[in-house]
């Protein structure tokens, strides 16, 4: 029933910068917590970023923060990450989630690589 939709990954050289999207459906999608998170290859999923949906309260990883920018638009039920700066370590799935109470709801990924 909630589907999140991720968009906007591909490949970039070191310094280069990609914008993230996710289209969500199914949810009443101002009341959850929306995020992103990363996972690269053999590594457990991390958390990127958070916006809460109350007050807009951000939350970034050390890695992340004053590089990337997260935002949401309640409007158009989207969630965008802005990346800039970018970083090989920075390379990874990137998932979109959404999440009320308990429950997490995930994107099905979109693949960020950064490599000269």
């Amino acid at each position: 029933q909630v589907q999140l939709v991720e968009s906007g990954g591909g490949m970039v050289q070191p310094g280069g910068s990609l914008r993230l999207s996710c289209a969500a459906s199914g949810l009443t999608f101002s009341t959850y917590l929306m995020s992103w998170y990363r996972q690269a290859p053999g590594r457990e999923r991390e958390l990127v970023a958070s916006i809460s949906a109350t007050r807009g309260i951000i939350t970034y990883t050390d890695s992340a923060r004053g590089r990337f920018a997260i935002s949401r638009d309640n409007a158009k039920n989207s969630l965008y990450l802005q990346m800039n700066s970018l970083e090989p370590e920075d390379t990874g799935v990137y998932y979109c989630n959404a999440r009320r109470g308990g429950v997490f709801n995930w994107g099905q990924g979109t693949q960020v690589t950064v490599s000269s």
